[in-house]
């Protein structure tokens, strides 16, 4: 997020410029080229990290889930098996 900070002051430097133009054109460029650009790329990223670590937690859960399921069946399978042979 400072990244985003940082970008977006370093963006604002360049804000007087564009104003002082006067042209539609260059103001116009400066929020869709300068701005948004800059600020939004390293938002963007962090919110892909964030979701990236929410769906590891979760499939790591999901995956903790199957396993216990799995060594249950396998418990009770040998149950039957045993009772079965008898």
């Amino acid at each position: 997020m400072w990244t985003a900070i940082a970008f977006a002051l370093l963006a604002l430097i360049s804000l007087p410029g564009a104003l002082a133009s006067g042209n539609v054109v260059v103001i116009v460029a400066w929020i869709a080229q300068t701005f948004l650009q800059l600020v939004l790329l390293p938002i963007i990223m962090v919110g892909q990290n964030v979701h990236s670590r929410q769906t590891e937690r979760r499939d790591n859960e999901t995956h903790s889930a199957v396993m216990a399921a799995h060594r249950e069946t396998q418990e009770i399978l040998r149950e039957l098996h045993a009772r079965g042979s008898k």
